[in-house]
């Protein structure tokens, strides 16, 4: 059949078994008939072969076989899988949590948003109304006060006015979209931290709620809820395991017990006990933040408070930091307000699954069974057998981890929960914790822990012979899928908060580590006596040195050309050449005079005539 045939057919399946239990006056989700119908196809005795294609006739009989089991009221074991599936479908993680009400948050602001970054108010009575959105817009944000208060209102547009004036909404609308969602969330948180200040300084702070007290004063209440009703459901778990532990050595009070559903009841129990375990660990985690938290909002108030002091202006570089920090401490405390509110709720309605019990096991009826038989908690059982250690010199192909070899024994996954499988295995599937100071079994990358050292020997004997037998009892048994997670085991069956965690890389034991030391010389301080000597004749020269120096005076004179005087040094740099370029000597070529003159050396007559000739060539021709 081609997958999306078959799809539709489960579809139709589904969609039927919800109508005939809706015809009955039992409402059923559709992740609940899923659930169900896949665990009947698993369960051998119903015939279904997984392999072949369901006829018509077979899927009547599915119909019938899974409406037949969701309208069993009187049930443990559907009171169980319905607890796992209400818890499957409304527990997350912490982050989860607050991403999705983060989330919840922005879809209802979005409209108020998109009214505020789409505007484009122009006239005098647009802008007026803008601002008043922009208002309501910080108040929704921040969660302090309604929007409809006027006394709110009026402090919060006060607070808005001194950081963000009426006129400056025009410099706001020319921003883009993102901006604009940019700006309006800064805002929010200034004017929050505005309010938080003012509210500590007795100077407003109308319609805001004391979260840090309302959070010291319900986180201790929960727990405390929560601490009781895990008490009460660790003592029912302890005397089922009680009677059950008598049944298993009776068989003729194992038959009798059997309409009882005993076991299942037993793991109803364990399942709740479970579930409140991981909701307490959650309260206290959300204590730890808090406590923090309220340390963080009294440094950042008292830092302000030094900031601002008695001036009259304050430079916003310096406070705003600080406001949007006060802002986002304040956040964080109604963000865990609201997981306490979720938390808190979640195990209310875990507790109508629990009905059974008290219909099946009145008190007088725990009481006649209990008769004769001791009722041991799991921490006695584990004190039992503490001294009970896995020789490893017994195994050489096994590997066993103890606390002592093992640097992270504590976070190792142990499969079934914790639970010893031998017992399971071995008894029809009681429900024994099994002890990690026995030792852990590590088997094909996978730890086992044993309530008993006998049952730790038996069960590595054949670890694949214990594992297929809890494997096809938890075909019989559902909802020991998830108690046991055994998720990898029945992949169809996953619930879809355990769909994420199938391939996860399981926490590998340190059991080796790099470590060095180092050994120092001397661990003592030395007691070696320099000034010893073995030697006689070296000691007899010494004395006699000494006994000459007696009859020495050594003498020391001064004179006045050596009083006051020390050598002396000073540094100087060496001389060196060095030369400047001045500017360059230039000249122009003229003709150069020549004169002649006649007649000099005398002539016929007495009397010298000299005849001067200028023989100087004009200037433009040289």
């Amino acid at each position: 059949m081609p997958p999306t045939q078959a799809e539709s057919v489960i579809k139709n399946i589904i969609r039927e078994i919800g109508q005939e239990c809706a015809a009955h006056g039992e409402i059923v989700s559709e992740t609940l008939v899923a659930f169900m119908v896949k665990a009947v196809v698993l369960d051998p005795s119903n015939g279904f072969n997984t392999d072949r294609t369901l006829l018509k006739s077979d899927v009547q009989k599915l119909v019938k076989l899974c409406v037949s089991r969701l309208l069993d009221s009187k049930n443990p074991s559907l009171d169980t899988i319905k607890m796992q599936v209400y818890f499957d479908m409304n527990y997350t993680s912490r982050e989860e949590f607050l991403e999705e009400h983060h989330r919840v948050v922005e879809s209802r602001l979005s409209s108020v948003s998109r009214e505020i970054t789409d505007n484009r108010a122009c006239v005098r009575e647009e802008l007026e109304s803008l601002y008043r959105k922009i208002v309501s817009y910080v108040l929704l944000r921040s969660g302090l006060g309604s929007p409809t208060d006027i006394k709110i209102v009026r402090e919060a547009t006060a607070a808005l006015q001194s950081v963000f004036p009426q006129a400056e909404l025009g410099t706001f609308l020319t921003l883009s979209k993102k901006d604009k969602e940019r700006q309006l969330k800064e805002l929010t948180m200034i004017v929050t931290g505005i309010r938080l200040f003012n509210r500590d300084c007795g100077k407003g702070g109308e319609g805001i709620d004391d979260l840090p007290a309302i959070l010291q004063e319900a986180i201790p209440v929960s727990t405390q809820h929560v601490d009781s009703q895990l008490e009460a459901v660790q003592d029912q778990a302890y005397r089922y395991t009680a009677i059950l532990e008598k049944a298993a050595k009776n068989p003729l009070l194992s038959r009798e017990l059997q309409p009882y559903m005993l076991k299942e009841a037993l793991y109803n129990a364990r399942q709740y006990e479970i579930f409140l375990q991981i909701i307490l660990s959650d309260i206290i985690t959300c204590a730890r933040e808090v406590e923090m938290m309220i340390k963080q909002l009294g440094a950042q108030l008292e830092q302000l408070k030094m900031t601002v002091k008695s001036k009259t202006a304050v430079p916003t570089s310096q406070v705003f930091p600080i406001f949007i920090a006060l802002s986002n401490v304040w956040t964080s405390f109604q963000d865990e307000t609201v997981l306490i509110s979720i938390l808190s709720n979640l195990m209310t309605h875990l507790e109508p699954f629990l009905g059974a019990h008290e219909l099946f096991f009145p008190e007088k009826v725990m009481q006649d069974l209990l008769d004769g038989v001791t009722v041991k908690t799991d921490m006695y059982r584990m004190k039992e057998h503490i001294e009970d250690r896995v020789n490893l010199a017994d195994f050489r192909k096994l590997e066993w981890l103890f606390p002592e070899t093992t640097a992270n024994f504590d976070k190792l996954l142990i499969q079934y929960r914790g639970f010893c499988p031998y017992t399971f295995a071995t008894t029809d599937g009681l429900l024994l914790p099994g002890n990690p100071a026995i030792g852990i079994l590590k088997y094909k990358e996978k730890y086992y822990t044993f309530n008993t050292r006998d049952a730790a020997y038996s069960f590595a004997e054949n670890p694949e012979n214990y594992i297929d037998i809890i494997r096809e009892k938890a075909k019989k048994n559902a909802e020991l899928i998830q108690l046991l997670e055994l998720h990898q085991q029945f992949e169809t069956l996953i619930p879809c908060s355990q769909m994420k965690d199938v391939n996860k890389h399981y926490t590998k034991p340190i059991t080796k580590c790099e470590s060095s030391t180092q050994t120092d010389t001397h661990l003592l301080p030395p007691t070696i006596v320099r000034s010893y000597e073995w030697n006689e004749w070296e000691l007899r020269r010494q004395a006699i040195k000494l006994a000459n120096l007696r009859q020495k005076v050594t003498h020391s004179v001064q004179t006045d050309l050596s009083h006051m005087r020390r050598e002396n040094c000073s540094q100087v740099y060496p001389s060196k050449d060095a030369s400047t370029q001045s500017m360059t000597e230039g000249s122009s070529r003229v003709p150069r005079p020549q004169i002649y003159i006649a007649g000099l050396r005398g002539g016929k007559t007495k009397t010298t005539h000299g005849v001067k000739v200028n023989l100087t060539r004009a200037v433009d021709e040289t």
